[in-house]
């Protein structure tokens, strides 16, 4: 009996949904092959799948479906969520472009090789329609690549327009100094009763006798808030700079990460009790792993800076653990949270990337297997909003700790809310491999 074409396209359809395990183990057997899949290496099976099955079902249905039919644009669209779903997932979990772009030509090569060996089980497919499912392959891993690669081009967007933001901030500050010394300046002048320019003044204010001395602490307060605030922002501007330009390579040695953890927290003590908050430290009293000693210190550092600046009330919570073939680090503090939407778009992406992750590891979870530990969205009382007042340099912060765990391989989420504060956790690999040993 001759199939139609339809039944045709069914049945390949049907064939790959009843090799979709052995497929996507060949994928992702494939991706541990490649040396240039680093990241992938780190993940827990649940992440590294992460929306790949539901674009296989898009595709899947777009077999199904008559060419311009309702389903067959219902896949289409589907295919472009989870494309850009997929693309904000892996810029959270620190890939790289070229690891994102890689892996969808490994599904490619997957997918070639099953519609093969169905092609030669089955003669009686023919060769039109075999073709035709090739092409739609072609050009289901070309709108995925399109798509995951162009959200997480927007996301890298949205980053840098977030530090434009934070240097507007401090311009603004620097005008607010302008205007309070110049007010300071046309008070000092009319209490001197002095005829000589105000330049001549500007340049001697601060060490004049007769200046009033609530005035020339404010305003030598004043410039100092300034001229270190710019001096930090600088630093950290530079700090970016460098792991953007590739020039901050990563050292991965054995190392005790608890020992690490610790150093840092005992520097921040002082500051926490300066501030009336607490810092706890919670984990085993060692953690051997493979890593870079300076760049995970400096995560925790970035981390801690801002949750210990932008703490008012409660404190600050440092925890780490071992997750699978993963360890975990987690900083957590009871302050007022960071801004979500449009005015804080890396903390908005982290956030829906954390959910979507989540979600994933969910899915894939065996039944009775333990729970996620993926950071859920914090609990909010009905009417609630997740949003606070911004920090001036907190995005570029953020954006140092997105580039360091790129570096590290290591995934970064973020819960955050006005009710319950910001809670980070980054997950880091146990081992990197033996190739990098030293290096």
């Amino acid at each position: 009996m001759t199939l139609s074409p339809s039944e045709q396209f069914s049945g390949l359809a049907d064939h790959l949904a009843a090799r979709r395990p052995a497929l996507l183990l060949a994928w992702r057997r494939a991706a541990g092959a490649d040396v240039e899949q680093t990241t992938a290496r780190s993940l827990s099976v649940g992440q590294l799948l992460d929306h790949i099955p539901e674009i296989l079902d898009a595709f899947e249905l777009r077999l199904r479906s008559r060419r311009d039919g309702e389903d067959a644009r219902a896949a289409d669209a589907s295919k472009k969520l989870e494309g850009v779903k997929h693309g904000l997932h892996r810029w959270q979990q620190g890939y790289r472009l070229k690891e994102l772009i890689s892996e969808c030509g490994l599904l490619q090569a997957c997918l070639f090789e099953e519609l093969f060996l169905i092609a030669q089980a089955h003669p009686e497919y023919e060769s039109s329609v075999l073709l035709e499912a090739n092409r739609q392959v072609l050009a289901l891993i070309n709108d995925t690549i399109c798509e995951s690669a162009a959200q997480y081009e927007r996301m890298q967007q949205a980053e840098a327009a977030g530090h434009v933001g934070d240097l507007r901030v401090a311009l603004a500050g620097v005008r607010e100094i302008e205007r309070s010394r110049s007010k300071l300046y046309h008070q000092a002048v009319h209490d001197l009763r002095n005829d000589v320019a105000g330049v001549h003044f500007s340049a001697l204010l601060i060490g004049q006798p007769d200046v009033a001395e609530t005035n020339r602490a404010e305003f030598a307060n004043l410039l100092h808030k300034g001229v270190s605030g710019l001096t930090c922002m600088l630093e950290e501007l530079m700090d970016l700079a460098r792991l953007e330009a590739g020039q901050d390579q990563r050292r991965i040695n054995q190392l005790d990460a608890a020992k690490i953890i610790r150093a840092r927290c005992d520097v921040y003590q002082a500051q926490a009790r300066e501030r009336g908050l607490f810092l706890t430290v919670e984990g085993a009293d060692e953690l051997w792993i493979e890593g870079d000693a300076d760049k995970i210190s400096r995560v925790l550092q970035n981390l801690l800076t801002n949750a210990v600046r932008y703490t008012e009330v409660g404190g600050v919570s440092v925890s780490w653990g071992v997750e699978k073939a993963n360890w975990w680090l987690m900083v957590k503090d009871t302050g007022p949270g960071l801004m979500s939407k449009a005015n804080a778009p890396l903390v908005t992406g982290l956030q829906e990337a954390t959910a979507s992750a989540k979600d994933s590891d969910e899915k894939s979870s065996a039944p009775g297997a333990p729970p996620s530990k993926v950071l859920p969205p914090p609990e909010l009382p009905e009417g609630a909003a997740i949003s606070s007042p911004h920090q001036p340099g907190e995005g570029i912060g953020l954006s140092i700790v997105k580039r360091l765990c790129e570096l590290l391989n290591a995934s970064l989420e973020i819960a955050t809310s006005t009710e319950s504060g910001t809670t980070f956790r980054v997950v880091f690999p146990m081992d990197y491999g033996e190739s990098e040993q030293g290096t």
